[in-house]
């Protein structure tokens, strides 16, 4: 059999003797009822896990008195912020040890484990001495805490985009998974909304005073419930038919792995898929800059750059995230259509134009145009991380897939889009110049879309090392009577025709 030298090997023309044919059996379908069940039970996790950037967020400047009250202005809010990005610069560990593990016993089982991690983490938070207790102190285990948190979602984003990417057709990959980063959006909106009505309840009964003495626990603590339906739901998913058929082809494979059907440690997938790792980090800077400057970094800047209050920051960003979340589907769709590429090349040309006008219309100050300024931002956001879920795990080859996004998607997030905050907010307090964040997420958009040049289009195609997933058997049927004259099947890159179990 031929075996391609890499995920970028270009398809055969036409079929040789020695090529391997797809038959009905071989490819996998997966019903509509299924799809939702798997997906629905990975977007808890990503609900979960923005739901505390919510928190953090917008809570910032707040948390920066409760735990750095004895440090002067600007030190204690940018050692808050610190705390967000150590929880980021700690995710290239948890990805290091968690997506190599969930190649090798499954994704189902790692996705439970990091929810638990971040559910407990999330709501112990809630629970932490402040400053006026402690003193300086109070600090450490604020980021010990964040550092758990990072350490989990380490596995759960690399872990939740291969899952869904293995579990949608094939055709309708970028709309199902686009799903993933609908319950990221919305969880952060609903994260900030908690704080909102906090604030507001109460300040309402125990004066302006009440979030610093009390009122910032409670968002936390509300993880706690809510932890337990996400982490219900991940034990009702099953595992995906991709990583059950490559593993099963590995246990019953009588010589070792070859080509892009071998499950590779750190090394081997540094050695074997470095360019598409190289792109998948280009790609997720530019989309994380743009994404944590509009969500995580936000309320902070409206707040001490603006002049905007904490309430104001929350009733402006979150219906720009509940309408930019109700688009994403929409996105998706589109790129089921016209192919990812395209998609991220919008992404990265409309953050070029819209970022600095967008960044001015902010400085006005009013409600008005903090609203349109933060939907001038959401626009590049909504094309970026409606196709992640979809293009970036189709990078990689299923027998590596959860370990290649893991370093990929971590060590990009962890250098460039979890710094965000304090980069963005370090960078204005050198300058003086409040459109500092602009041109930060403007050069990364740049970077992205020459990275661009280089990735493989995945649209419509079947995963790396998969074989097809349709919705239907009269699909697959269609698909296998048609294989020697569809150009997006190239049954080398499938295990098919190997190993007979």
């Amino acid at each position: 059999m031929r075996t391609p030298s890499g995920p970028s090997a270009v398809p055969p023309s036409q079929p040789t003797p020695d090529t391997p044919r797809l038959e009905v059996d071989d490819v996998i379908v997966v019903d509509k009822k299924r799809v939702r069940t798997a997906i629905g039970g990975t977007v808890v996790g990503n609900f979960m896990e923005w739901f505390d950037f919510g928190i953090y967020g917008y809570l910032a400047v707040t948390l920066a008195v409760v735990f750095t009250a004895d440090l002067p202005d600007p030190w204690g809010l940018l050692v808050t912020l610190l705390g967000f990005a150590i929880s980021f610069l700690v995710r290239p560990f948890g990805g290091l040890v968690l997506g190599p593990l969930g190649d090798r016993i499954g994704r189902q089982k790692v996705l439970f484990l990091t929810m638990a991690m971040m559910a407990v983490a999330t709501a112990l938070i809630g629970v932490l001495p402040t400053s006026a207790q402690i003193g300086l102190w109070a600090i450490v285990p604020l980021y010990l805490l964040k550092m758990v948190q990072g350490f989990s979602t380490g596995g759960e984003y690399a872990g939740a985009t291969t899952y869904v990417a293995e579990f949608s057709p094939d055709r309708r990959r970028g709309f199902w998974s686009s799903w993933l980063d609908v319950g990221s959006y919305v969880g952060f909106a609903a994260g900030a909304s908690v704080v909102a009505l906090t604030t507001l309840i109460t300040q309402s009964i125990s004066g302006p005073d009440a979030m610093i003495e009390y009122g910032w626990r409670i968002p936390f603590l509300v993880a706690i419930p809510l932890g337990i339906v996400a982490i219900w739901f991940r034990l009702r998913i099953p595992e995906t038919p991709a990583f059950e058929q490559a593993h099963e082809r590995e246990a019953a494979a009588s010589t070792e792995q070859d080509g892009i059907f071998a499950r590779h440690g750190i090394g081997g997938i540094l050695r074997h898929h470095w360019r598409e790792v190289l792109i998948g980090i280009a790609i997720v800077a530019a989309t994380n800059t743009a994404g944590y400057a509009l969500t995580s970094y936000m309320p902070a800047y409206l707040e001490n750059e603006v002049g905007i209050s904490n309430l104001g920051a929350a009733v402006a960003t979150v219906p720009v995230l509940i309408v930019m979340s109700a688009c994403l589907p929409l996105i998706g769709r589109l790129s089921d259509r016209i192919g990812r590429r395209p998609v991220y090349l919008i992404a990265a040309v409309s953050t070029i134009v819209l970022m600095l006008p967008a960044f001015a219309i902010m400085q006005i100050g009013e409600e008005w145009a903090v609203f349109v300024a933060l939907g001038m931002v959401a626009i590049p956001v909504a094309f970026y991380v409606s196709v992640s879920a979809s293009a970036l795990p189709a990078l990689f080859p299923t027998a590596s897939r959860f370990g290649a996004m893991a370093i990929a998607y971590n060590v990009s997030v962890s250098l460039f889009g979890g710094t965000t905050p304090l980069f963005s907010q370090g960078l204005i307090e050198l300058t003086g110049n409040p459109f500092m964040p602009a041109f930060y997420i403007m050069f990364f958009a740049a970077l992205g879309g020459v990275a661009l040049l280089s990735m493989r289009e995945s649209a419509k195609r079947p995963l790396l090392g998969s074989v097809p997933t349709v919705e239907t058997r009269d699909e697959a049927e269609a698909l296998v009577e048609r294989q020697d004259d569809d150009p997006l099947i190239d049954t080398s890159t499938m295990p098919i025709g190997l190993v007979k179990t």
